[in-house]
């Protein structure tokens, strides 16, 4: 079931909000606070599912299917929980604050259903995609042409319905910068995502293409964090101890590595023009976002815009 599509391309909003800490962190409650309260924050871009992805910081190199549809499952290296409903229904802090206290990263998500089952937990994210090197486990927000995606790179079959999956498994095993541009160049649509590789857990992956927003943060104990609004980082610091050295909206078409040693720090960085459709420009792009915030993102969009029939050629803007 796929609400709220208009010509064929869903019009919800999906949040994504993450963690990765810095070693050097002499107080990682206040960070865990500051995660568990974005993810309350998301539940505005997302009521029909949540989860978070809790990682141990140990690499794996066996590759090994998980379940999608899993409520609750530790697999080699991480920990996945996710379920229907708000955040604040998934989210349970007797078991899982003592993990999130350790984990050098976690990755959350609150999904709007766009593609895939609204009831699924298989198209829930965060998920994990196998393949060369133990696979990924990433989120994303957006809607994209996943039937394209899925031709161009002969892709596997898909466990569920999601064009979530699809995009993670175009990214999977793709470790130079040039190959992960490769795939984020072929998105047709709005998309922003949050991965990292099972076999390298002492890095995030962070990308925005069209129009789905995203925002990096870094607190003053140098832990660094992403979410899908700028005003809720604004709000963790009014409900929290913590306090932002810096909170930064990446322009589309920005693909980030951040590793955590010796303190987060963008590790590789890159720029393309990303494509989406003439039906992707909406307001609902900015849902939550105060009238200030979406006006300067709206200043600096820079996509090309795939006109109708004209397959994968985008017509710059």
């Amino acid at each position: 079931m796929n609400r709220g599509r208009r010509g064929g391309v869903s019009t919800g909003m999906c949040g994504l909000f993450g963690l990765l800490r810095s070693p050097a962190a002499a107080h990682p409650e206040k960070a865990s606070d500051a995660f568990v309260v974005l993810g309350m924050l998301a539940e505005e871009r997302g009521d029909d599912s949540a989860g978070v992805a809790l990682f141990t910081g140990r690499p794996v190199t066996r590759d090994a299917p998980v379940p999608l549809e899993a409520g609750d499952i530790s697999v080699d290296g991480c920990r996945i929980v996710k379920g229907r409903g708000r955040f604040s229904r998934v989210w349970r802090p007797d078991l899982l604050l003592p993990l999130l206290d350790c984990a050098p990263v976690a990755i959350g998500h609150t999904r709007r259903a766009t593609q895939g089952g609204r009831e699924r937990l298989a198209d829930a994210g965060p998920l994990a995609v196998p393949g060369p090197g133990a696979g990924i486990v990433g989120a994303h927000n957006g809607d994209v042409e996943a039937a394209a995606l899925r031709e161009r790179f002969a892709l596997p079959r898909g466990r569920g319905g999601s064009d979530s999956e699809a995009i993670l498994q175009a990214l999977v095993g793709r470790r130079e910068v040039a190959a992960v541009v490769e795939v984020l160049q072929a998105l047709v649509g709005r998309a922003a995502l949050a991965w990292v590789d099972r076999a390298r857990p002492d890095r995030v992956h962070l990308a925005r293409a069209a129009l789905s927003p995203l925002v990096v943060a870094i607190d003053t104990e140098q832990n660094m964090y992403w979410a899908s609004n700028p005003r809720w980082f604004r709000e963790v610091r009014r409900c929290t101890s913590v306090e932002f050295a810096s909170a930064v909206m990446l322009r589309e078409g920005t693909y980030l590595e951040i590793s955590c040693t010796p303190v987060p720090h963008i590790s590789a960085r890159a720029e393309f023009v990303p494509t989406a459709r003439p039906c992707d420009l909406e307001e609902g792009v900015w849902e939550g976002f105060t009238a200030a915030d979406r006006d300067r993102d709206r200043a600096e969009l820079r996509h090309a815009v795939r006109k109708s029939g004209t397959g994968g050629f985008p017509a710059l803007r």
